[in-house]
């Protein structure tokens, strides 16, 4: 009997199919980020994804969305965010013209203007409620961890039924719900109920090898042995107990910045020069040179 097919394209049968079309977007993922994006897709289910900053989370769902011809509707999470910020707001200066023209007009019927002004012509839709009226859509909620407890009940409630009221307008309900990618560079715990709501992944870092295919995906300038070289510099300094690991986009960044320096092989005094383009704090950086940086290349060489 055949499983749940959910929002799954035509052809993708199963984690690798998806991994293969993942691919086919400049999107590498291993076995585990795989099957998560592909049971998200399949139950369907909100995705839940943790992992520190740098490892993927916010590329899977432009991923998702490249691979379903969807549009990437983000909502960026911060300290303070409420549901009118993310839900919809009123173009108020418009709302302001529209008084003003008919005032001139000598048109200003009270009732009629109410009316008029707060129809759906002058409401801005924020990414959720946007996300609800476009189909197909996925939609990033991302660093969710950023937010305080009520955005988070708000959140919620919004998933739970794919339905928001606009209380001069009616209800608002998804006629497909859209994907959903929610991230957290888990800078707090995110609370349970949003947690059995979603299906839930730790993305890790990336193997050696699989860092070295991301970093010739993205920056095919550069040669393999420095692509190598990068990667493996970038594991190394990953276990030196650093204030923040450098991440995919780090690696991708520092391999950039070489290339355009015309740099095709790492040494200890390039490495040295070029520390602000992978780490970004100051004691990272000190700490990266009590390690000797000629000592951290030969280990990463190692490593290849």
């Amino acid at each position: 009997m055949p499983g749940p097919r959910g929002v799954l394209p035509d052809g993708v049968g199963s984690p690798a199919d998806l991994g293969r079309l993942l691919d086919g977007v400049d999107y590498l993922a291993d076995d585990g980020v795989a099957t998560a994006a592909y049971l998200a897709l399949a139950l369907p289910r909100p995705l839940l994804l943790e992992g520190e900053a740098g490892v993927g989370k916010t590329s899977l769902a432009q991923a998702l969305a490249d691979v379903l011809g969807a549009q990437l509707l983000r909502l960026q999470c911060y300290e303070g965010i409420d549901a009118a910020q993310a839900l919809f707001d009123w173009d108020f200066p418009r709302q302001l013209l529209h008084l003003r023209a008919a005032e001139a007009a000598g048109t200003a019927d009270a009732a009629r203007l109410e009316s008029e002004v707060y129809s759906r012509r002058f409401l801005l839709a924020r990414p959720l409620l946007a996300a609800l009226e476009t189909t197909p859509s996925v939609l990033l909620v991302d660093e969710v961890d950023r937010a305080d407890d009520e955005f988070e009940a708000f959140l919620l409630e919004v998933l739970s039924d794919y339905t928001v009221t606009v209380p001069e307008l009616g209800t608002v309900r998804a006629e497909v719900p859209p994907v959903v990618v929610v991230t957290s560079n888990r800078t707090r715990e995110v609370h349970d109920a949003l947690k059995r709501r979603c299906l839930f992944h730790w993305v890790e870092h990336p193997s050696f090898e699989r860092e070295v295919a991301i970093v010739r995906r993205r920056v095919p300038e550069a040669s393999a042995q420095l692509a190598e070289q990068v990667a493996g510099a970038v594991q190394v300094l990953r276990d030196a107990d650093l204030v923040k690991p450098p991440g995919v986009a780090e690696t991708i960044d520092w391999t950039l910045a070489l290339v355009a320096l015309g740099v095709e092989r790492l040494d200890a005094d390039t490495a040295t020069a070029t520390l602000g383009a992978v780490l970004k704090y100051r004691e990272d950086t000190e700490q990266a040179r009590r390690l000797d940086v000629g000592q951290l290349l030969a280990r990463a060489l190692g490593q290849g």
